[in-house]
Parts: structure tokens; C-alpha cells; sequence
């Protein structure tokens, strides 16, 4: 559905909930088939999609889109189908004594919800369209989908073989601007997932509250990289480098800025140059380095790169090959290696979504610890070091939504670990049987004894002395 009006997207609801309740209960199988179509869908359009995100992003290397967008999006489904019967057991749960003795029993059902709605954003955004979608599928649930208008080519190619593969109401992309999102949000869904800023996710859930609608809200924030004494820097400067070059660093989970020791800063500065020249000899002609996706967003990180040199920053651009930036309009930028920041920079203040780095330094690492906790809860923290007590130190002295040691990024693409964020960086997760659950309505089953469980009590009224018997007895220390 193309720039769908508000009553357009009322009755496409309306649709898929009238077919989610009237399918009920729906076995496992037909579950299974969806997700199956799903993936169908991304094997045997794999290289059109691929070909939509290059152009969409100016530039955008088919192959990187293959692995984050394609791949990993597949092997989720196929990770789905593996555990969903498991995942969808219903648990047994204790009953109090001596109901169980005497026939009562209780169990936890894991039933879908109903019609799910997903907010999707630009920076992969097949992946984060079709990587919920295959748990949301998982759990029995009926989606729509609203992709973002700035990756236009491939939210329309989604829509279309939507379309081939999937009748209207079991899952559908609905594509338009940002009035459009406005009024998918504003839906009374059973459930609304939303990646994106942490602005715009106050929007949403702002939104679905007139609903009283649950929502998933993967965020983003200022996620830190601590390196210890010990780390291995060429190693830890490599993997910073691909971490925040890869995507250009349009990733909610790119290392936003690096914690050093004072005495090691130069060190760890040209360790992630290091790592720059060695992936990237080249970036303008480079098609593994990837454009900025909107001119709007490119002039947005030169801002904050002269917000930064303007306020006293010492600003080291990595250019292997001494390119000519100025006269293109590719929308490439360097990485851009911010020193001596402080809190008033910009760079400091926001999420940064691109190739730019601040680098700060500490004395003893309680320092980085303590900068950490005094700002919003990211959704990564990256440590780098063999110092047991040290790594320890940074990850019970700090909260985060996620963690990777010793590289960056790398704890979302664990398909059995939950992804979500904490605070300001999100709220619920998926992935793993998290996941599931979140896209559940966990129900609750009692089934009584035969026996009248009220009387032997005395809990029936009147009231007299065998319900002051029982109280008495419940309220001994």
C-alpha cells in the first residue's frame, strides 16, 4: 500500500485482526510456512535488494548488504524455525500446598498477540524490517510494516514482493512519508516495534500510549569504548575502525566515542588509523566504504565536526591516500578522529550515526566508569583488555543494553542472545527466546481441583473460626 490515508490504514488493520481472529487456533505449521515465504522472499530477491540499497544510499557495497541485510537476516529466520516448538511449550508452574495434591494445576501459555506493527529504519533496512518480523511470525502473530522514505527504492521493492509472497492480511509494507508514519503509529495495534533515535521514539511511544499499545523500542544513544592498559591496541584500533567505518558508521550500535589511558592516547589514535589504511587504502572510488544516505544527513556530521574544531578540538581526519574531498558529491566522508573534546562539543551531546570519533582519556579507568553513569544508558559498551578484574570493573560498575568484549557490535549478531537497549536506549528486546516472549501474551492457566478448595479452607462465608485458623497460620515468622 502506497501513501496510505489514516482510514486506509485502519481498514488494512482491521483486515489482518478480523483473519488473525478468525484463524485461531492457528497450527505451528502455517507459522512456520510464513517464515519460510520470508526468507523465500530474500533468497530469490537477494541481489535487486541489494541493488536498491546502493542506489539508495548513493553508495553502499552490495556485498556488505548481502551479509548485514541478507544473510544474517535468513540465517534469523532459519534460527526461528529451529526453536519455535520448544519456545511455544507451555510451561508448567507450581500451584501452592496442597492444591497440587489435591488436582489443581497451572500452566504459562505463549500466545500471539495478534497484529503487530514495525517501525523500520534506513540504515539496514531489510534487516530491521524482516529480522523482527521472523519472530514476530514465530510467535503467530499478523504484521505491517512501515519502511523509511529515505531508503525509497528499497522500502517500494519490499513492498512489492511483499505482495507475491504474502497475502494482504498476513503481513504487509505500507510505504509513504513522515505523515504516514505519524498515523502508523497512532494505530491501536496488539504491539509496535520501533528502531530508531531516541527522539523519535518518545514520539512513538507517545503515540501508541493513546492506545495503551505495548511497544519495543530499539534506540541507539552514545555507546563508549573503554580500552584498559592491557588491551592489545592494534587489534582494539582495527576493529574500532571497522566498527565505526562499516555503514559509515550509520549504526546504532557504532562505537560513538573511545575511553583511553592519558599516557596511551597517541597509541590508541594511531592504532585505529592503522586500522583505516589497511581496510580502506582508498575511500572516494572505494565501493566497500559506503555514502552518507542524505545530503540533510551529511551536512549534519560537517556541522559537528566544525561545532567541534570551533570549541577546541584537535580534528585528525584518516585519509589514506590524500583524497580531494571538496569537489564530489558522492557523500563520502573519512573517519574523523575528534581530540581534546569536552561536553559543551556537540559530537558529545548527540548520537553521532557516522564516521566521526571523540577520543577521551582517563588516569585510573573508575574515571571512564564515572563519565559512563553520568549519561544516558547506552545501548553497547565495548571493553577491550585481558584484565579480568579490570573488564569486571567497567561491566559491574555500568549498565548498558548489550556488550561485546574485546570488539564492537559483534553481541547483536548472537542469534540466542537478546537485543535491546535500557533506558533512553530502548525499552524490551528481541532475538533469542526473549524475543519470542516479547512478541507473546504470556497466559496465565488455572485449572481447579474437583474438590471445593474454598470450603475445606474456610474461605467461604460465613467467616468463623477455620478462616482465622488458616490467617493465623499464614502469619507465623
Amino acid at each position: 500500500m502506497t501513501d496510505p490515508t489514516p482510514a486506509d490504514l485502519e481498514a488494512l488493520l482491521k483486515k489482518q485482526r478480523d483473519a488473525f481472529t478468525a484463524a485461531r487456533p492457528e497450527d505451528m505449521g502455517l507459522r512456520k510456512d510464513r517464515i519460510r515465504r520470508a526468507i523465500a522472499l530474500l533468497v530469490d530477491n537477494a541481489d535487486p535488494l541489494c541493488d536498491a540499497m546502493n542506489r539508495d544510499f548513493g553508495n553502499r557495497s552490495p556485498l556488505q548488504s548481502m551479509v548485514t541485510d541478507i544473510v544474517s537476516t535468513v540465517n534469523f529466520g532459519k534460527y526461528c524455525l529451529k526453536h519455535m516448538d520448544q519456545w511455544a511449550r507451555p510451561e508448567k508452574r507450581r500451584v501452592q500446598f496442597p492444591l497440587g495434591l489435591l488436582g489443581a494445576k497451572a500452566q504459562l501459555r505463549y500466545e500471539p498477540k495478534g497484529v503487530i506493527g514495525i517501525l523500520s529504519p534506513w540504515n539496514f533496512p531489510i534487516n530491521l524490517s524482516f529480522g523482527p518480523l521472523m519472530q514476530i511470525l514465530s510467535a503467530g502473530n499478523r504484521a505491517m510494516i512501515k519502511p523509511s522514505e529515505f531508503t525509497e527504492e528499497t522500502s517500494e521493492l519490499s513492498r512489492q514482493l511483499c505482495e507475491k509472497y504474502f497475502e494482504e492480511d498476513e503481513v504487509a509494507f505500507v510505504t509513504g512519508g513522515p505523515e504516514v508514519a505519524h498515523a502508523f503509529s497512532s494505530l491501536p495495534f496488539d504491539h509496535l516495534v520501533f528502531t530508531g533515535s531516541t527522539a523519535t521514539g518518545r514520539k512513538v511511544m507517545e503515540a501508541a500510549s493513546r492506545n495503551l499499545t505495548p511497544v519495543t523500542l530499539e534506540l541507539g544513544g552514545k555507546s563508549p569504548v573503554v580500552l584498559g592498559r592491557g588491551a592489545n591496541f592494534e587489534q582494539a584500533g582495527e576493529r574500532i575502525a571497522m566498527g565505526k567505518m562499516m555503514n559509515a558508521g550509520q549504526i546504532c550500535l557504532a562505537p560513538d566515542y573511545m575511553y583511553v589511558p592519558e599516557d596511551k592516547e597517541d597509541a590508541a589514535v594511531a592504532a585505529v588509523e592503522l586500522g583505516v589504511h589497511n581496510m580502506y587504502p582508498t575511500l572516494l572510488g572505494n565501493d566497500d566504504y559506503t555514502s552518507i544516505v542524505t545530503d540533510r544527513h551529511f551536512d549534519r556530521l560537517q556541522d559537528m565536526v566544525a561545532d567541534a574544531r570551533d570549541k577546541g578540538a584537535e580534528v585528525i581526519e584518516v585519509n589514506p591516500s590524500d583524497e580531494d574531498f571538496s569537489y564530489t558529491n558522492t557523500r563520502k566522508m573519512p573517519l574523523t578522529i575528534l581530540k581534546n573534546v569536552n561536553d559543551d562539543m556537540q559530537a558529545m551531546q548527540e548520537e553521532i550515526f557516522g564516521p566521526v570519533l571523540p577520543v577521551k582519556t582517563y588516569a585510573q579507568v573508575g574515571e571512564a566508569i564515572d563519565y559512563i553513569n553520568e549519561k544516558d544508558r547506552p545501548l553497547g559498551l565495548y571493553y577491550f583488555g585481558d584484565d579480568t578484574d579490570e573488564r569486571e570493573e567497567v561491566l559491574r560498575k555500568t549498565i548498558s543494553g548489550g556488550v561485546t568484549v574485546n570488539d564492537v557490535i559483534f553481541h547483536v549478531s548472537m542469534e540466542d542472545l537478546p537485543f535491546g537497549g535500557v533506558g533512553p536506549s530502548g525499552i524490551g528486546s528481541y532475538h533469542g527466546p526473549e524475543g519470542f516472549k516479547e512478541f507473546s501474551h504470556a497466559r496465565s492457566v488455572y485449572a481447579q481441583s474437583k474438590r471445593d478448595i474454598a470450603g475445606l479452607a474456610g474461605f467461604k462465608p460465613p467467616y468463623g473460626k477455620a478462616i482465622k485458623k488458616a490467617i493465623n497460620s499464614q502469619l507465623k515468622k
